[in-house]
């Protein structure tokens, strides 16, 4: 994706400028440091702030790593995963109830547009949360819903426990293979989930998703807070998952990115 690149080639010459920087700093103190007395308060000052500019080096190259290739995995079930048969829009006299009757099937990318404000993550968190109203999963189908505000997480439980929670065979050393996978540090498995940046909790979703192996996908603006260098890899996985998919997303690229078979148009019906 040209703004990806664009993006990352500023992120790498920020840092070749930090590097420069630094070393600017370290000659100052060098100097100040040999010619004594009060100067040497300001070569103090000098190497402190080269310790400073270090960090943000370190920071910025530790988010040059990206996100492995995954996969996310789904049982293969014969006829319709959801049957959606209405939606609510908002108009301009307000919430509205429309007709919709969509079944969507295993492999089956569907892409919900509209202008904000139209009800898009309203309308997912209906289906995610099995409103018979709206529409009819079928017995047995599991769901992974990615929340853009990351709600769908307890953030009293440890980041392995919410793994563990979509586990079907419980094992410690595979929630920290996960979490490794998905650039989540081993030091952080036994934290709460509330301790965690925007960034990580973003990762710490695809985590799940990636250990709950649903066969219906439901993704509200999942390019939110995610560092733009994993957002190719996760739209790599998102177009080669098998089941069936329901996408909301502002960003262009992305969506440029996935298989979408069909779209739902929600201004088309408000």
């Amino acid at each position: 994706v040209e703004e990806i690149g664009k993006r990352l080639a500023k992120a790498q010459s920020e840092n070749v400028r930090l590097e420069r920087t630094i070393q600017e700093k370290k000659d100052q103190a060098n100097v100040f440091a040999n010619k004594g007395g009060k100067l040497r308060a300001v070569a103090k000052r000098m190497r402190t702030l080269a310790e400073e500019l270090e960090e943000n080096k370190v920071d910025i190259r530790r988010e040059d790593k990206t996100l492995s290739p995954f996969v996310i995995e789904c049982q293969d079930i014969v006829g319709p995963i959801i049957d959606i048969k209405t939606v609510s829009v908002q108009g301009m006299y307000g919430p509205a109830v429309k007709q919709v009757n969509l079944a969507l099937k295993r492999n089956t990318h569907l892409l919900v547009t509209g202008p904000n404000g139209i009800g898009k993550s309203t309308f997912l968190e209906a289906l995610a949360r099995g409103d018979t109203e709206r529409a009819v999963i079928t017995p047995g189908v599991k769901v992974g819903y990615y929340r853009q505000d990351f709600s769908s997480l307890d953030f009293d439980k440890t980041v392995g426990e919410e793994l563990m929670d979509v586990m079907q065979d419980k094992n410690m050393e595979v929630v920290y293979q996960v979490a490794a996978k998905f650039l989540i540090p081993a030091e952080l498995v036994k934290n709460k989930v509330e301790s965690l940046s925007e960034g990580q909790k973003g990762l710490l979703m695809l985590a799940r998703l990636y250990v709950e192996q649903p066969e219906l996908l439901i993704l509200d603006e999942p390019t939110n807070h995610i560092n733009f260098r994993h957002v190719p890899v996760m739209a790599e996985a998102f177009n080669q998952y098998k089941g069936t998919m329901i996408l909301v997303s502002h960003v262009p690229d992305f969506v440029a990115s996935i298989r979408i078979d069909e779209v739902l148009d929600l201004e088309k019906l408000s």
